[in-house]
């Protein structure tokens, strides 16, 4: 299986690399072995990506405890990504946080971000 990389550009914060690097090994070597075979943009944090952090805190959809997180949304919605990539269904993967991004990008006029699992973007080799 491969991740599917016809017309895709993937992102990253450079918060991301330090999540993985707090991570215990072998996964944080696993991390870092798939994370290096593939190119990335990296963005850059900014007052807009803060906005829309503080939005998802101020309306219940996370809790300030849960910042990253909120960073990871903004940066989507402002970067006019397509899609958040996680594997955390306690904050992210989950309908009311992904419902809660729909509100605030249909709020403030951005296109909508979806939330997904890695495994909706992976597809056999053919």
């Amino acid at each position: 299986m491969r991740l599917k990389r016809a017309c895709m550009t993937l992102w990253y914060l450079n918060m991301v690399i330090d999540e993985v690097a707090r991570c215990h090994q072998p996964k944080r070597g696993c991390l870092f072995a798939h994370l290096s075979a593939i190119d990335y943009l990296r963005v850059d944090g900014n007052d807009e990506i803060d906005r829309i952090a503080s939005e998802v805190i101020r309306l219940g959809i996370l809790k300030e405890k849960d910042r990253d997180d909120c960073i990871h949304i903004g940066t989507a919605v402002v970067s006019q990504c397509d899609y958040i990539v996680s594997w955390n269904f306690k904050h992210m993967v989950n309908v009311k946080t992904i419902k809660g991004v729909r509100a605030i990008t249909n709020l403030h006029g951005y296109s909508n971000v979806d939330i997904v699992q890695p495994t909706m973007l992976v597809g056999k080799e053919v």
